[in-house]
């Protein structure tokens, strides 16, 4: 059913085609369902509120709710129904925005405690021919603190005859005293496939002529909503002269041709930098903005990552059979480079922002994009680099990890040094005490069963006795520790510092290692991961910590 002028003018898709049943209401199951079995038990709450994207049918949503407990049906006997019959004359009235017992108000522009108090005066009359006095306010986030204040009472204990429904897309901007009141129903945003499916049902009864491609890319631009996706329709229309053909369709929203993206994508994949600034100077002659040719990349990432990931994706009704194409010819993309890609794209999103001339940042950042998906991986460095420096190095510059963590998981074990003590409070994750210990204590003599140290004046009252409370308990024997109160010498902590310094300046000494860092301007060693390395055909253990430590920063 659609709405007719008096003077035969023409009405909007978007007026013409809004539901009149909520069998027409798209993508919102759970609210029709939920509808439907109050009305069945009889238990209509007071109060609904609508939330949810603009153009997903929130005050549309309202008043087919005003006409369900209103409408009498064709012989005037009917009950609340949440098939409303659309011919009494309650239906009429209602969808008209004509009935003098439901009242919507626009609170964008009647946000002041006096408009509310006007409005509550009349709650307290019964309504004049309908089965209840329907109050529908839009945009009620809008209404001032002073208005929900004045809303409040009301809302909490409205008489039998009152109902209220609220839309809003600010649900978070609604105070909680007011949701907690109301039974929230979050209208989903429409997906592209049901959108495709309104579009065509739409110029079908309007005997227009259209082609499939259009149609998904207006779809898309209508980012999940019927609204927006019709007007776009409508003006498309007009372009197309009575046709909805996919050229029109992107030379109207500025679209950059898909299979021109797509086209683009693969050169960077390859590293083409020339084919690139081709295509996108193309692209950008066509009347493709860089922002949306940019836009256009990042989604494409996504779709190729998710297939990747989701082979079954790619038989989804989201996906154009241009993007299929794609994903298939693409499809041995190592996920690291879609990684990188994507990472990439998301920060030229801020550089164009901030760029003087937008396209021109665009080519730079495409630029960057190419070179850098033709980089090798870090394995594949690493081993260009070993190649040019023949490098052998002895296997005594880094020392192997003992056994002494092993032997720190049975009862009874011996402790020789400060080494073993860490050892054994690492594997026994005891952090806070080991930090205390490492950074209050300096250790004089260390023997099992008796230690001399010195404590920070700092140190927790506690901390010699859980301590040794520690260490009886691990070791299983009884511990003597004589304490000096005197100043605090090098504790574990500097130690370690001081050795980590050596050992970076060491490494930074091997051939393999002055590659990488000469290879990556400002690169620096951060930390050393030290391993228990199995010797390997012509290595040494040395050499593979070595590679595995200037991996792990290639890669971070």
């Amino acid at each position: 059913m659609s709405e007719t002028n008096e003077n035969n003018q023409y009405v909007a898709l978007a007026r013409k085609y809004r539901p009149q049943n909520f069998e027409d209401l798209l993508g919102q199951d759970a609210l029709v369902q939920t509808l439907t079995n109050a009305i069945k038990s009889n238990r209509l709450h007071h109060a609904y509120i609508l939330t949810g994207i603009r153009g997903v049918g929130k005050t549309t949503t309202a008043r087919l709710i005003a006409r369900a407990i209103n409408c009498i049906g064709p012989d005037g006997n009917g009950g609340p129904t949440i098939h409303p019959c659309c011919e009494c004359e309650n239906c009429k009235a209602i969808a008209a925005g004509r009935h003098i017992d439901v009242i919507e108000l626009d609170a964008a522009s009647k946000t002041g405690v006096d408009d509310m108090r006007e409005i509550l005066d009349g709650v307290r009359y019964k309504p004049v021919s309908a089965r209840y006095k329907v109050y529908i306010i839009d945009e009620v986030h809008m209404l001032s603190k002073s208005a929900f204040n004045a809303l409040l009472k009301t809302l909490e204990e409205p008489p039998a005859h009152v109902k209220f429904i609220f839309a809003t897309t600010e649900i978070r901007k609604v105070p909680v005293t007011i949701l907690s009141r109301c039974q929230r129903f979050d209208l989903q945003r429409l997906s592209i496939e049901t959108l495709m499916a309104l579009f065509r049902k739409v110029l079908t009864a309007e005997n227009l002529e259209f082609e499939e491609e259009a149609l998904h890319a207006v779809a898309r631009a209508a980012d999940g909503s019927a609204r927006d996706g019709l007007s776009m329709l409508d003006q498309a229309i007009v372009l197309g002269d009575g046709k909805v053909l996919a050229q029109t369709v992107k030379n109207m929203l500025g679209l950059a041709d898909r299979q021109q993206s797509g086209m683009l994508y693969e050169q960077l994949l390859s590293g083409d930098v020339a084919a690139v600034l081709n295509t996108l100077q193309s692209l950008y002659i066509n009347g493709a903005t860089p922002m949306l040719v940019l836009q256009d990349l990042i989604e494409l990432t996504h779709v190729v990552a998710k297939v990747k990931v989701l082979p079954e994706f790619i038989n989804d009704a989201s996906l154009s059979e241009t993007d299929r194409e794609l994903c298939k010819k693409i499809s041995n993309a190592p996920m690291s480079i879609l990684s990188k890609i994507w990472q990439m794209l998301i920060k030229g999103l801020s550089e164009l922002q901030y760029a003087a001339v937008q396209i021109d940042a665009l080519e730079m950042i495409l630029i960057r994009i190419a070179y850098s998906a033709s980089l090798p991986t870090p394995a594949a460095l690493l081993e260009e680099l070993k190649k040019k420096s023949r490098l052998k190095v002895d296997s005594g510059d880094l020392a192997h990890e003992d056994t002494a963590l092993g032997r720190a998981e049975a009862m009874g074990i011996t402790l020789d040094s400060t080494d073993d003590l860490l050892k054994l409070m690492s594997a026994k994750k005891v952090p806070m005490l080991m930090f205390a210990v490492k950074n209050d204590i300096s250790f004089k003599s260390f023997s099992h069963g008796h230690i001399h140290i010195a404590v920070s004046e700092k140190a927790d009252k506690n901390l010699v006795m859980n301590f040794r409370s520690f260490l009886e308990r691990e070791t299983g024997t009884p511990w003597r520790i004589d304490i000096d109160y005197e100043p605090l010498g090098e504790t574990l902590a500097f130690i370690e510092a001081k050795e980590l310094n050596r050992d970076k300046k060491n490494i930074s000494e091997y051939p393999l290692v002055k590659a990488i860092l000469s290879e990556f301007n400002g690169a620096k060693i951060e930390t050393i991961i030290r391993r228990q390395i199995q010797e390997a055909e012509n290595e040494s253990p040395a050499e593979f910590a070595a590679e595995e430590t200037i991996t792990e920063i290639y890669e971070d």
